[in-house]
């Protein structure tokens, strides 16, 4: 039996102000869905906060210093966005848990049963890329994708850097010396979070990095085949 397979999204895919992309990009979504329980297969679900996590943390920041509680609205913000991916998957009339679970073993433990789940974020501390390799660790996958709003890992920021150049394959240890081990500051982001890098690396789980506005590439990837994007080997 194959093993599942886990994927993060990046909440930065259900931005706004792409509204006719989004409804394009979700129906997508319902297809690829339908096709992956066509297969027999199982995939876990991780969903960012994007745009509603940012916001609900500049409004409240400044009035809490806490960062740990900053973040408990980040992952409220996720867990919403996870709940609109699990409603259109359940209306598509895919098996789908119909829980949003507050942990990776909880994840796991559903995911035995469904052929979805779809979850946001967990603890303080732990971006939904975190989660996402966490719930492959306790789900037995040996890989993570993460669909994201680039399409590579680069050697510095693309948006700062003219000359940045894009990785296709790297070791875990390469990757360590670009993102560092440090935690995130609630709302901030990276292309792939220390802390992910940190449990991927120890858990020996091999991490995808791909532009996920572009479902192809997605399907490509949990199929097996080659995709354009950058693959992290542990």
């Amino acid at each position: 039996m194959r093993s599942p397979q886990v994927v993060a999204i990046g909440g930065s895919i259900l931005r706004p102000e792409e509204s006719e992309n989004r409804k394009i990009w979700l129906g997508k979504l319902r297809q690829l869905a339908v096709y992956i329980e066509g297969n027999g297969r199982k995939l876990g679900v991780v969903v960012g906060g994007g745009l509603p996590a940012r916001e609900g943390i500049e409004l409240a920041k400044n009035i809490i210093s806490d960062p740990d509680k900053l973040d408990e609205i980040g992952i409220a913000a996720t867990r919403f966005n996870a709940t609109i991916i699990q409603q259109i998957l359940i209306d598509s009339g895919c098996n789908v848990s119909k829980i949003i679970p507050k942990t990776t073993l909880e994840a796991a433990e559903l995911l035995q049963k469904y052929n979805f789940v779809i979850m946001g974020g967990t603890v303080p501390g732990h971006t939904t890329d975190a989660v996402a390799v966490s719930f492959a660790r306790d789900s037995g996958s040996s890989d993570c994708i993460i669909a994201t709003n680039v399409n590579h890992i680069y050697d510095k920021d693309p948006r700062d850097n003219d000359d940045a150049e894009p990785y296709f394959e790297m070791t875990m240890d390469e990757l360590v010396q670009i993102t560092g081990t440090d935690r995130l500051k609630p709302g901030q982001s990276a292309v792939v979070d220390p802390i992910a890098v940190g449990i991927a690396s120890q858990s020996k789980i091999n991490i995808a990095v791909l532009d996920g506005r572009d479902l192809d590439l997605l399907e490509s990837a949990l199929d097996g085949k080659e995709f354009i994007g950058t693959i992290v080997r542990s």
